[in-house]
């Protein structure tokens, strides 16, 4: 049955307009680098679970991220989620996951308590820039990566909160063990994982409620984070994408340059994987006891000055490098490359 929003709890009893807007918006540039989490906020919370389902606006709902959050937040019983979606094709898979009915931003917007944006990080400006002022006081926003907040996307406006969360995906160890044949990588599933999370701004209260709906879109989560919008933006992309996807293709490319000089590619497969899985497992001390040999020692060592370009480290996670990547995430100078 399709859900449609609900005017249950009146934002103005959540956030009086203009109450310390002034303070607010000297306390939180927009446009800086690094935001925490403030307090300067004295509103009340969110709807109270429990009394009246939260009107949740969920933008991009019949993409891929976005599906999968809807069906969620449905199953929960716990929210009303107004979705939107522009494309035919999205409006169909989300009314075949979901029953929900796709609505207009306009009405989506006009009970909503919560909006969740899941539009790609490139689009997310835009999309802010067309709904914010169609928000209530109080409403809080919730955007699944640090880039656009980071690279300052975010319209400035100090009655409404914003709030960021990203998963950090099953981990190869430490929640449970996860049958190869049908694993849930991603996560969302069945495989627990964790998730980070910042209340970039808006009243301290505002921090359980959305990290309690991101708990829901992310299920099962074993653990949430609480960080700075900054430390989100460290942990992706420079920490996951800059130096770990990056890895992980290096690994592919020499995995194929021993195939192609004669190694069975099964062979180099199973190889590489299971030696993966114990170095990584020494290299960050999950394997009690377990070290690296001498020889691998002597091999790591050698391999690192050919390998790695000096202070590449402090390149890779040098505030300003983080900015620009984060800006180029959101304003791409070239389509990226598949």
């Amino acid at each position: 049955m399709a859900a449609t929003p609900r005017a249950n709890t009146p934002h103005a009893a959540l956030i009086p307009a203009g109450e310390g807007a002034e303070e607010r918006s000297a306390s939180l540039p927009m446009q800086r680098r690094g935001w925490g989490p403030t307090t300067t906020h004295t509103h009340a919370p969110l709807g109270a679970r429990g009394t009246a389902m939260t009107n949740v606006a969920l933008f991009g709902a019949g993409g891929k991220m976005g599906t999968r959050i809807a069906a969620k937040l449905v199953a929960d019983g716990g929210y009303a989620v107004a979705a939107v979606e522009t494309s035919e094709t999205g409006r169909d898979r989300i009314r075949a996951a979901t029953g929900l009915e796709a609505v207009t931003p306009e009405v989506a917007m006009a009970a909503a308590e919560v909006v969740v944006l899941a539009v790609p990080d490139r689009a997310i400006g835009a999309v802010m820039r067309g709904i914010i002022d169609l928000a209530q006081p109080g409403t809080a926003f919730i955007v699944l990566d640090a880039a656009a907040p980071h690279a300052g996307e975010m319209p400035e406006r100090a009655d409404v909160t914003y709030f960021c969360t990203h998963p950090c995906h099953p981990p190869l160890w430490g929640f449970e063990t996860d049958p190869l044949p049908g694993r849930d990588y991603f996560g969302g599933v069945r495989a627990p994982q964790g998730i980070v999370c910042a209340l970039i701004q808006g009243p301290e209260a505002h921090y359980a409620v959305c990290e309690t709906i991101a708990r829901v879109a992310f299920a099962p989560v074993a653990r949430a984070h609480r960080c700075t919008l900054e430390q989100i933006a460290i942990l992706e992309p420079a920490l996951s994408e800059t130096v770990g996807a990056t890895f992980a293709m290096a690994l592919r490319e020499a995995t194929e340059k021993a195939i192609g000089m004669g190694v069975d590619r099964e062979a180099a497969v199973d190889f590489i994987l299971g030696h993966l899985n114990i170095e990584l497992a020494v290299a960050f001390e999950m394997f009690p006891g377990g070290r690296f040999s001498d020889g691998a020692y002597h091999a790591i060592a050698q391999a690192k000055k050919q390998i790695f370009q000096e202070g590449w480290l402090d390149t890779v996670f040098n505030h300003d490098a983080i900015t620009q990547s984060v800006r180029e995430i959101v304003n791409p100078p070239v389509a990226p490359s598949r």
